[in-house]
């Protein structure tokens, strides 16, 4: 049973189930975020490592941490994830996305949790996890203060929680609406919402009220001319990304 889902839109979710089927597609829809993803894996990879004081040169590095990756779509993060040895929950609120992630996984030999439920829904079961991965989710839901105070309630005391969303501004509503979804059609038009896009400053008031502790964040910078992408300290103009910490202050405590 799924308990409150008060941060779920139904429009959003609608927009990802019709995609499903196409998420291990390199050419297809998400295509974009194939393109992102070692950029995502670098960030990520190193973030883990600094804070729980891992070696990414040995074999499964990341054994013994317990990682959620909220908004798993098809597997994109959690694959690579249980790849470093850790034990990986995958959830989803698009439920056509399960059946995809669980039989990718199982043809990659990897074993995987993946779930069609919520954040708040695993919140209120007493889920703990070490680390959560709330990658460009965000900007889907319906409350996002709600949403991030239910992902801090499902990190350990000194759990880290990593978030990637888009900047909103004019440039990224011509990079993100106009040039991914209109000129380029990697996704299908209507993906994103750029009013509901937030702002570094704004996220960072978010994850505080939430009660978290904002600990860094980075830009996603794409290069047209090297068609990849690559990490930047200064330019969080479209896409960027945020490490928190959970400073564990009030154990099971449901308030911000």
């Amino acid at each position: 049973m799924q308990a409150d889902q008060s941060t779920i839109d139904p429009a959003e979710i609608a927009k990802f189930e019709a995609m499903a089927a196409e998420w291990w597609d390199l050419n297809g829809k998400f295509k974009p975020l194939h393109m992102l993803n070692p950029c995502r894996l670098d960030y990520i990879t190193s973030q883990i490592a600094g804070e729980f004081d891992r070696d990414l040169t040995v074999s499964a590095p990341f054994e013994g941490l317990r990682i959620l990756d909220i908004g798993c779509g098809g597997g994109l993060l959690s694959e690579p994830m249980a790849r470093l040895g850790a034990d990986v929950v995958g959830a989803d609120a698009a439920a056509g996305n399960i059946p995809v992630a669980q039989v990718h996984a199982q043809q990659s030999g990897l074993e995987i949790d993946y779930r069609h439920t919520t954040a708040e829904a695993m919140a209120e079961a007493g889920e703990k996890f070490d680390i959560v991965l709330n990658m460009e989710v965000v900007e889907h839901v319906a409350s996002p203060i709600d949403y991030l105070i239910a992902c801090r309630r499902l990190l350990k005391p000194g759990g880290l929680h990593i978030c990637s969303t888009l900047n909103r501004n004019p440039k990224s509503f011509m990079m993100a609406i106009v040039g991914a979804e209109h000129v380029m059609r990697w996704l299908p038009k209507g993906t994103h919402d750029w009013n509901k896009f937030i702002t570094p400053d704004e996220l960072y008031d978010l994850l505080n009220r939430a009660g978290l502790e904002p600990v860094d964040r980075k830009g996603f910078v794409f290069n047209p001319v090297a068609w990849s992408w690559r990490l930047s300290d200064r330019d969080l103009s479209v896409n960027y990304v945020t490490a928190s910490l959970n400073p564990g202050l009030n154990p099971g405590s449901t308030d911000a």
